[in-house]
């Protein structure tokens, strides 16, 4: 039994494996997990990762959860190129900062903007009101500064002049809000340039390939969502826009 990964092209963790796994070759069994059926949470899927979660890994007998830990299996065992967790001190010291910092940033700011713009008005059945929108709207801005000061800064990429998992990671985070129709790129030069550097390396078909179910979202349904997780969905998201 070869690698198998368990992903939902909706997440943005399992965008990155994803987009890892293609980009360096590696081989392995696409195993798709719907979140929106909550298939996470069935028997079968709980013998590979009891934390119900996307994206796992399952590598003979051995299984892997949390996409950091499972990027990091693939480097290791696959021996991929140096860049994409340098053996270099710093560089990897940058890379592990970066992703390290990310998780309570742009992930969840991002994310945060996605499911207001996105998910509660298809549950709800209207948009958010404009002035809750641009709360959402202006965290997201703060961390986008932080990102492009802190960790880009006038490099190529994060660790240097060539790409990492940290990249990767923070590319894939950023494509939710575009997903939802807020165009965080049109107007940072930098951060636009910085992500054609990344589709340019990891190959543009791919990255289109992997973002291509996130970027049609506004066409989800309710009926393609699990009654339970609609009726939790709902009570938290209107919880948090109150």
């Amino acid at each position: 039994m070869g690698l198998e990964l368990y992903l939902d092209m909706l997440s943005q963790p399992c965008r990155a494996v994803y987009i890892f796994a293609r980009s360096n070759n590696i081989p392995f069994e696409f195993k798709q997990v719907e979140l929106m059926k909550e298939q996470h949470k069935t028997e079968e899927f709980q013998k590979v990762n009891m934390l119900m979660k996307v994206p796992a890994m399952r590598d003979g007998s051995f299984t892997l959860a949390e996409s950091i830990a499972i990027l990091l299996y693939m480097v290791r065992k696959f021996k991929t190129p140096d860049h994409w967790y340098p053996s270099d001190l710093q560089k990897r010291a940058r890379v592990d900062e970066y992703l390290s910092w990310q998780h309570v940033s742009i992930r969840e700011k991002g994310i945060k903007l996605f499911f207001m713009k996105v998910v509660l008005p298809l549950l709800t059945g209207h948009p958010l009101p404009p002035e809750k929108l641009e709360g959402a709207t202006e965290e997201l801005n703060a961390v986008l500064k932080q990102f492009e000061e802190k960790f880009l800064q006038d490099k190529p990429f994060i660790a240097g002049s060539e790409i990492s998992l940290a990249d990767l990671v923070a590319v894939v985070e950023l494509m939710q809000p575009v997903a939802s129709g807020y165009d965080l790129f049109e107007e940072r030069p930098k951060l636009a340039a910085w992500r054609r550097r990344v589709e340019e390396v990891v190959g543009k078909q791919l990255f289109q390939e992997a973002h291509e179910v996130i970027l049609n979202a506004k066409n989800l349904t309710t009926d393609k969502i699990a009654p339970e997780l609609l009726r939790r969905l709902k009570q938290q998201l209107l919880k948090e826009a109150a």
